[in-house]
């Protein structure tokens, strides 16, 4: 019986020739992932092992980003302890104020990710190097302390789904339209501890920052991961951002799949998350007919969509045009090197011109830590990738998931509205 990609780099990890669906292994770990909220709780299990420090500096990587600048007493706290941490360590990849970025637009930018890799995160969007071809996935803050102590994790191989890819995207579709159609289809269980395995000549059509972005999203729909195959586009990222060296792996052609989508990428259109799942998914068209969606709020940013790509589709929605009166519209650059970039673009100057804001790198707004919370009652479109009840603020609030084009419409227009709808 053949396997599916993922289940071929965790065989190599593992020291296996093959495994199968439903098998528990032992793996080697290439990289290790906390940030500023899980790393605590790890670091203080690692103190309850009584263990000599941690497996390899080199492969764990410590990202304050939830709460950072601080909010608060409470959250310099925890990136007080993490940085405490680093430092006895000296763990190479810790990022301080200054250099640092959210955490899965980080990594990869610094190279720390590559094909073939098998990575651990404690926090849920992990899923998102297998844009690279990596596995990675998220793990709980215990399995990270385990992991940082002895390089290994166990894991129960995952079955595999198989969306085939199709066609090339319209004007103003994203990678955040193709995984929002996605979870539309099969549902926020629909990959429950699968691997979401993407394939086809639409793949070409995709941008890096679509990958990441289909990737970050897998486990909106219930996914142990998301993985694409390693192409050009990959590879040439790689070789630009890291010095590691990777491995590519292919599924086999016999390789046994619970279920085959095929989705045409050019019948796409934008799509929306209405509240409180991601999985209640309405296209723009569905939208014109019902009656008008007022906002009060706009966030675009965060580890699913505040890359470079992003920002570039949002300016170019705002330039010339405004905020609506009343609005609030933040857009969050997701690492420094992103900010600095959209900076010399002059995006930065695009925002400002329109009426929005722009924040420092952070994670902020979008689990209700700071930098965007909603009152009672209000409304935002966001292009972060969870709408749940009371995930942006007050447990009245409502949270419409988008994409950064979508999103930039809505900000000029004061409801849910498409660039394509605007003079």
């Amino acid at each position: 019986m053949g396997m599916t990609m993922t289940q071929k780099i965790l065989a190599a990890a593992a020291g296996l020739e093959s495994v199968e669906a439903g098998q528990l292994i032992e793996a080697n770990l290439d990289l290790v992932l906390g940030n500023d909220i899980t790393s605590p709780v790890a670091i203080k299990e690692m103190d309850k092992m009584k263990v000599d420090g941690v497996f390899d500096k080199d492969k764990i990587a410590l990202v304050p980003d939830h709460f950072v600048p601080n909010k608060d007493i409470k959250s310099a706290e925890h990136c007080k302890c993490v940085r405490e941490f680093a430092k006895k360590n000296e763990i190479t990849n810790y990022f301080e104020v200054g250099e640092m970025g959210i955490e899965h637009a980080l990594l990869p930018e610094q190279g720390l990710t590559v094909a073939g890799d098998v990575i651990i995160g404690a926090d849920s969007h992990t899923c998102t190097y297998g844009a690279l071809g990596a596995f990675s996935t998220g793990v709980g803050s215990t399995d990270m302390a385990a992991g940082m102590a002895t390089g290994k994790a166990w894991f129960k191989v995952p079955s595999a789904i198989k969306f085939v890819l199709t066609g090339k995207k319209a004007k103003w579709i994203s990678g955040k339209d193709v995984i929002l159609h996605i979870i539309g289809m099969i549902g926020v269980d629909g990959a429950l501890y699968k691997s979401m395995e993407f394939v086809g000549d639409g793949i070409a059509d995709l941008t890096m920052d679509d990958r990441f972005t289909i990737a970050n999203m897998a486990i909106e729909a219930g996914g142990k991961n998301g993985i694409f195959p390693v192409d050009d586009l990959a590879i040439a990222y790689m070789k630009e951002h890291s010095k590691k060296a990777y491995k590519i792996y292919e599924a086999d052609e016999d390789a046994v799949y619970d279920a085959v989508y095929t989705i045409d990428l050019g019948s796409l259109r934008p799509t929306v998350a209405f509240p409180h799942l991601p999985e209640n998914t309405h296209t723009i068209d569905e939208i014109h007919e019902m009656d008008d969606i007022k906002i009060d709020q706009v966030v675009i940013g965060s580890c699913t969509n505040g890359r470079l790509d992003d920002l570039r589709i949002a300016a170019e929605v705002l330039k010339g045009r405004h905020v609506a009166k009343g609005m609030r519209c933040i857009v969050i650059p997701a690492t420094q090197n992103i900010y600095m970039q959209a900076m010399e673009e002059g995006l930065l100057k695009t925002f400002i011109q329109a009426g929005a804001i722009v924040s420092t790198p952070t994670c902020g707004p979008c689990l209700g830590g700071y930098m965007g919370i909603l009152a009672e009652g209000e409304r935002c479109v966001s292009t972060t990738n969870r709408n749940f009840v009371g995930r942006m603020g007050h447990v009245d609030s409502e949270i419409y998931l988008a994409s950064p084009a979508v999103a930039a419409a809505s900000a000029v227009t004061g409801k849910i509205s498409c660039p394509c709808e605007l003079a």
